[in-house]
C-alpha cells in the first residue's frame, strides 16, 4: 500500500466515522479528522531533500507507527478513538522538526484546514486528556533522544 492509499483511505474511515452516530457523540472527532492531513505532511517531509537524515529517520518511525495496526491503542480493538495515539505521536514529532529546521518547509507541505502550528500546539496541549498521562509520557519519550 502506498503512503497515498493509506491517506486516502485513513480519510474515507475517519469521514464516514464522522458521520456515525459514535462519531457525532465523541468529543475528539474533531481532531481525528486532522490526523490523514497530518499524515500526508509527514510522508512529504520524510521526503523533501531539504529535511535532514536524523529527522527524516524519525518521521519514518511515526509513518511506520501510523500505519501498524499494532500500536499502543489498536484500531482493532477501539475502532478510530484508537487513533489517538497516532494523533498525538505525529504532531508531537511535527512540534520537534518544527523546532528544528525551517518551518517555510514544512509549511509549503501542509495541505489540511487552519493554521499548522496552532494545530499541533492544541493537540499536543489535551494530549494526556486524549490518550491519558501514561501513555503520552510514553509516546513523548520516543523522540526525547537527539
Amino acid at each position: 500500500m502506498t503512503n497515498l492509499n493509506f491517506y486516502e483511505q485513513l480519510r474515507a474511515k475517519l469521514h464516514a466515522w464522522a458521520q456515525s452516530s459514535d462519531g457525532k457523540k465523541s468529543k475528539w472527532v474533531e481532531y481525528l479528522l486532522i490526523l490523514p492531513d497530518l499524515f500526508y505532511l509527514l510522508a512529504a517531509l520524510a521526503l523533501d531533500p531539504e529535511i535532514p537524515a536524523k529527522h527524516k529517520a524519525k518521521l519514518g518511525l511515526v509513518i511506520a507507527y501510523i500505519i501498524s495496526p499494532l500500536d499502543l491503542m489498536p484500531e482493532a480493538l477501539l475502532g478510530p478513538v484508537g487513533y489517538l495515539d497516532d494523533l498525538t505521536l505525529a504532531a508531537y514529532a511535527i512540534n520537534q522538526l518544527v523546532n528544528s529546521v525551517d518551518q517555510k518547509i514544512i509549511l509549503r507541505h501542509w495541505k489540511g484546514d487552519g493554521d499548522l502550528l496552532q494545530v499541533i500546539r492544541h493537540i499536543i496541549e489535551v494530549a494526556d486528556e486524549m490518550v491519558g498521562s501514561g501513555l503520552w509520557k510514553r509516546l513523548s519519550g520516543l523522540f526525547n533522544n537527539p
